[in-house]
């Protein structure tokens, strides 16, 4: 929410001081102010980036609804709201078919105002989200920080990374779903150092080592004595982490009775401390994490269909490394230059040949550690093929450097290997198609004729 850009747009400097004010003490830092509708519509021309502009509707020189065509013309991404004194239908009518996301009649309720900024801000949000990779730069990161961590030139994992930084400006509850090894952790951290609860706790619950039955003392704390052996109050981690975000990580291994419990605290809000009867607020950002097929525990009855809903407010899958193999050379090169005290250690042609043909089952973790074991055998050396595992160099070469098969199963015509391509892409996000479509970088429409063609519904 801090780093929403705001314009606001008022000829009667009074209230245009009221709205910036009250936006300023709702947590919006970034609230530009405007007089002039003229200089307004110059900003926009200019390039100036807006996320939403608050438009009075009656102005000299150029009313609020031909500033509002303008930035529509020159910012189709902005999000405008109308506020005016003018309380018609007609008017309001007129307005939203030109483009404007809503109309508020003066004066403004303060709570109004905010709740309906936040609302255009999660529009705009979601439509950013469908637009990704379709126009230049459209992938750049605006908070590029968080997510350096994460090393990548792979097209498929950077339109990944906007979407995470998109998912990052809400409070929605995020799932992570991809392999063992695929680095599901880090993306939770970069989405938290993104958000505008960066500067609160991070808090990683690893589900799998989680005693259930523990789950509300440890989860909402409890009071001295609340139960045998409570001889002080302790923080659970909903009030430890309060204003941050609490990542739970193999998320799939819950139990049902404790899939309850969270489901409630994702619905309410609210938890209650153990030993008391004070209903609290749960002030905390949820990400999920896991390596199972939720789809296919919800079918078996081991996963609850409304948790999954629940936690499924932004869906970001991580790819394994085979399918961004162009990935492997950058982090072999950083892997190295941590893998040894006495320096960064270097690797053969041929070594780092056999690397990019291979399909780490263990994602990047198996690379890492690979690497870190090569290094100590070589000894300061450079890695040779022999200081590989053997289980890696007798494995059947699964790439090339460039990523693509080396055997005879590459002998295919163009339309196989897209198909292939396509179906992988389909089952990994779950048989989602518009995220499908989001991570091949092609239309729904076109996704969709090549699902029919190849009978898939």
């Amino acid at each position: 929410m801090r780093e929403a850009r705001i314009l606001v747009v008022d000829d009667d400097p009074d209230y245009l001081e009221v709205l910036a004010v009250t936006l300023a003490g709702a947590g919006f830092d970034r609230v530009a102010t405007e007089i002039d509708a003229l200089k307004a519509a110059g900003r926009i021309d200019a390039g100036e980036p807006v996320d939403v502009a608050l438009i009075d509707l009656t102005m000299p020189e150029m009313d609020g609804a031909e500033l509002l065509e303008c930035i529509q013309n020159a910012s189709p991404s902005t999000e405008c709201i109308m506020v005016t004194a003018v309380n018609e239908a007609h008017t309001a009518v007129t307005c939203i078919k030109k483009g404007a996301y809503d109309y508020l009649v003066k004066p403004v309720p303060g709570e109004k105002l905010v709740a309906t900024v936040q609302r255009a801000l999660e529009r705009k949000r979601l439509l950013d989200i469908l637009e990704l990779g379709k126009g230049p730069g459209s992938l750049q990161l605006r908070r590029a920080g968080a997510f350096r961590p994460i090393l990548t030139r792979s097209p498929a994992m950077r339109r990944l990374l906007k979407e995470a930084e998109l998912h990052a400006a809400s409070d929605v509850p995020i799932l992570i779903t991809g392999e063992s090894g695929t680095g599901k952790d880090l993306l939770a951290r970069a989405i938290h150092q993104a958000s505008a609860r960066a500067d609160k706790p991070f808090t990683a619950v690893n589900m799998a080592a989680f005693n259930p039955s523990l789950f509300d003392a440890e989860f909402f704390g409890h009071s001295r004595g609340a139960f045998t052996g409570a001889e002080k109050e302790r923080e659970g981690y909903l009030e430890f982490t309060a204003g941050g975000t609490l990542f739970l990580d193999e998320i799939g291994i819950l139990p049902l009775e404790v899939q309850g419990k969270l489901l409630r605290v994702l619905q309410d809000g609210e938890f209650v401390k153990l030993g008391t009867n004070r209903r609290r607020r749960a002030d905390v950002r949820f990400i999920a994490a896991t390596n199972e097929n939720l789809e296919r525990l919800m079918a078996g009855g081991r996963f609850r269909k409304d948790l999954f809903y629940r936690l499924r407010g932004g869906w970001l899958h991580l790819p394994p490394l085979r399918q961004r193999s162009e990935d492997i050379p950058l982090l072999t090169e950083h892997f190295l230059g941590t893998a040894r005290p006495a320096g960064p250690a270097a690797i053969s042609p041929a070594a780092q040949a056999l690397l990019c043909r291979y399909g780490f089952p263990g994602n990047v973790r198996e690379l890492k550690s690979i690497l870190q074991a090569a290094a100590n055998l070589a000894g300061g050396r450079p890695i040779e093929v022999r200081h590989l595992p053997a289980s890696l160099r007798e494995a059947k070469p699964a790439l090339d450097n460039c990523g693509h098969r080396t055997d005879a199963e590459a002998l295919v015509s163009l339309e196989a290997v897209e198909r292939a391509h396509i179906l992988r892409a389909y089952q990994a996000t779950g048989r989602n198609k518009a995220r499908t479509a989001s991570v091949l970088g092609i239309g729904l429409n076109t996704l969709r004729r090549r699902l029919a063609r190849y009978g898939e519904t």
